[in-house]
């Protein structure tokens, strides 16, 4: 609204008109520039704070993903992986010790493959809460700018399954609120050095109340702060199938986010059924809408490998059908 101010006494007429002119079109110049002042500022403030919610045509899947031991000093073992399932994952993960630098020459290898690198960064033993004081942040300004170099998409996750207990970060050993502040402090570090080419993969575990993992929502930085989801699960036993497995999980995310979906760590073991399991997780992702899922081609608790010949087939098999275009 443009404000009329009355000319002195004794001055009426034209000059009246000029001088109320005069006035409203500099008060009106002056509001535009103060309103593009504030949108800068806005749109600045937008740039630091905010991530992007629109995911890279890069990220839309579907991913057949992949961690396997040998990254990321080597990409022979996804080579390898490849070979025996005839075809070349398209999202790589590694994991990332806290204070170690991001492996770029892991994620060219990943390019040259037509892969995207997923980085799981572990502050093991690291207090969150001087991450989220800023204690860190010469590390974190150096590693953003290493990923924004890279020019290519990335996803980056930090202290993922922090709704279970086994991790110095994760639940009854870190309190949320301290988590939480991290996870946002980092983001806006990386915001700040402009690396644009990050989509950030909030990774938890799956509910398993009798065991003691409880619903992530406690975790949840905000919206503003998060890309994708990642959901860690694995296949233990024969009777284990991906409804009642990650089902739950799923429709508790959904409560918090719309953000899609990616099973960020799975396998089925030898003693679970592991050829039998392998078509029940393709059918399960794709009947979800997930983004995909990233195979755990390792051994920890169990032998997640891929080594009968059973299982190979089995995964040759399914590749084939998640590959085909949904109808």
């Amino acid at each position: 609204m443009t404000q009329t101010i009355a000319a002195p006494v004794g001055r009426r007429g034209s000059h009246r008109r000029r001088r109320t002119t005069w006035v409203r079109r500099h008060v009106s110049i002056l509001t535009c520039i103060a309103l593009i002042v504030c949108a800068g500022a806005a749109v600045a403030a937008d740039r630091l704070y905010t991530p992007a919610k629109k995911v890279p045509p890069a990220l839309k899947g579907p991913f057949l993903g992949l961690y396997n031991r040998a990254a990321p000093s080597s990409y022979d073992g996804v080579n390898q992986f490849a070979q025996a399932v005839g075809t070349q994952p398209n999202l790589v993960s590694y994991y990332s010790a806290w204070l170690e630098p991001f492996q770029s020459s892991f994620a060219v290898a990943a390019a040259k493959h037509g892969a995207v690198p997923l980085v799981q960064i572990n502050p093991l033993n690291v207090s969150l809460a001087a991450i989220a004081s800023g204690q860190y942040d010469a590390y974190l300004r150096t590693f953003a700018d290493q990923v924004r170099s890279y020019r290519k998409p990335v996803i980056l996750s930090f202290g993922h399954e922090m709704n279970g207990s086994w991790y110095s970060w994760g639940n009854t050993r870190t309190p949320p609120a301290t988590f939480k502040a991290a996870w946002r402090h980092i983001v806006q570090q990386f915001r700040s050095q402009r690396a644009n080419n990050v989509s950030w993969l909030w990774t938890i575990n799956i509910i398993d109340t009798r065991g003691g993992i409880p619903a992530p929502a406690p975790w949840w930085p905000g919206s503003s702060y998060v890309n994708l989801v990642g959901i860690d699960g694995y296949y233990f036993g024969r009777s284990w199938s991906f409804a009642p497995l990650f089902g739950p999980t799923i429709r508790a995310v959904h409560a918090l986010t719309r953000d899609p979906i990616l099973i960020a760590e799975t396998g089925a073991g030898h003693i679970a059924g592991q050829s039998a399991k392998i078509p029940d997780l393709f059918a399960g992702v794709r009947a979800y809408g997930l983004l995909g899922f990233v195979w755990f081609d390792a051994v920890a608790i169990q032998d997640w490998r891929l080594t009968s010949p059973a299982a190979i087939v089995a995964f040759r098999r399914a590749v084939k059908i998640y590959e085909r275009p949904a109808s």
